[in-house]
């Protein structure tokens, strides 16, 4: 489970480090900065497929990404003293990592002026990365592996190669591969398309699916996957407590799955075509909080998003059941729906002159970090 997650240095997160659990809500008004940390952690996992240096790019680049503030916060500008970087990591009970990300080296007007470089990598094993715990400690295009005493790589990095996925194989310890498995497995669900023309609407092609896509285009797979693995009373529970008295499910012919709904008073059951959009983000969710085999993290942001407030209890019910098979981090300003969570670590956000900071956060009381040096 993730217990720590740090960002610095992008956009209105200046300087964040949070406190995470089995089922975290974050929360803050408009422009707070909820959006920003859940891109962080976004980016932070396209680490693991390569995609690190390409994620910055389809952002405009590092220098758009940057705190645009002075160095130190204060709403005072100064001449910056450290290096210009966008740096994210992550704690959990057995492993962490942090990349630092820095301007590029390339000429202005290089086709590649926007790939930033990275600068530093580090994987080390528990809550804080310090001398004693790092694992592979990565600085610029040197490497090097603790295996009982440090051993330095003959393999050198390109600027916009990863540790985690660039590595040779018979350099990496077991521990990076655990990072880019763990990783790989994260699950991030953000405004589904339930337009006209949204794939979750059209028959789609089944296999046996068991996490939901980005899009939601193998939902009714997902649906019977779980169904096959013997959870289906647990969609059956979220769909009744949402929509009493109505059942979903999965119609196949020659390969092809849609998902149904049967509602009291209708004679016939209405497919995902003709749902509203309500219902339809609703039983997106379910699929993406009750599959069968749970992924280690699942990240929602704004789930409540066009969703009517009846529905905003079971969504909440959906949640909890959701914690207790797989870490949850929710980012919502819907407070009646994160006002339930009673159990859960909530961190709320706020909007300074300094950035995002972390409301009733102190010196004594933020999680222990440390980025080290390039």
């Amino acid at each position: 489970m993730l217990t720590t997650l740090a960002v610095s240095g992008y956009r209105s997160l200046r300087d964040v480090v949070v406190p995470l659990g089995p089922l975290t809500i974050v929360t803050g008004p408009n422009g707070s900065g909820k959006s920003n940390l859940y891109r962080a952690l976004r980016l932070l996992a396209s680490s693991a497929r390569g995609e690190l240096v390409g994620a910055v790019a389809r952002e405009g680049g590092l220098s758009s990404l940057l705190w645009a503030g002075p160095e130190n916060g204060g709403g005072q500008g100064t001449v910056r003293t450290r290096p210009i970087a966008v740096r994210l990591g992550f704690a959990s009970d057995e492993l962490g990592y942090l990349v630092d990300l820095g301007i590029p080296q390339t000429a202005g007007n290089s086709p590649f002026a926007r790939d930033p470089e990275i600068k530093r990598e580090q994987v080390f094993a528990g809550a804080l990365a310090k001398p004693a715990t790092l694992l592979i400690d990565r600085t610029r295009a040197h490497t090097r592996v603790r295996d009982g005493s440090w051993t330095d790589l003959a393999q050198t990095l390109a600027p916009f190669e990863s540790i985690v996925t660039d590595l040779a194989d018979g350099d990496t310890a077991p521990e990076l591969l655990g990072i880019r498995r763990v990783m790989n497995g994260w699950r991030f669900y953000d405004h589904f398309r339930v337009d006209a023309d949204a794939p979750a609407r059209r028959p789609q092609i089944g296999t046996r699916s068991q996490l939901l896509a980005d899009d939601g285009a193998n939902l009714a797979a997902v649906w019977a996957t779980i169904i096959d693995a013997g959870f289906g009373h647990e969609l059956d529970r979220a769909v009744d407590l949402a929509f009493p008295g109505s059942r979903a499910r999965v119609e196949g012919g020659d390969g092809l799955f849609r998902l149904t709904l049967t509602q009291p008073g209708l004679l016939r059951p209405l497919d995902t075509s003709e749902l509203s959009d309500g219902t339809l983000r609703y039983l997106l969710l379910c699929a993406a909080l009750l599959p069968a085999r749970p992924a280690p993290l699942v990240v929602l942001n704004e789930p409540e998003s066009s969703l009517h407030v009846s529905l905003l209890e079971p969504l909440a019910e959906l949640v909890r059941t959701a914690s207790s098979r797989t870490q949850v981090v929710l980012v919502s300003h819907a407070g009646r729906l994160v006002d339930g969570f009673d159990d859960a670590e909530r961190v709320e956000l706020r909007k300074t002159l300094d950035g995002t900071v972390v409301e009733g956060q102190g010196f004594m009381s933020v999680p222990a970090w440390n980025w080290g040096n390039r």
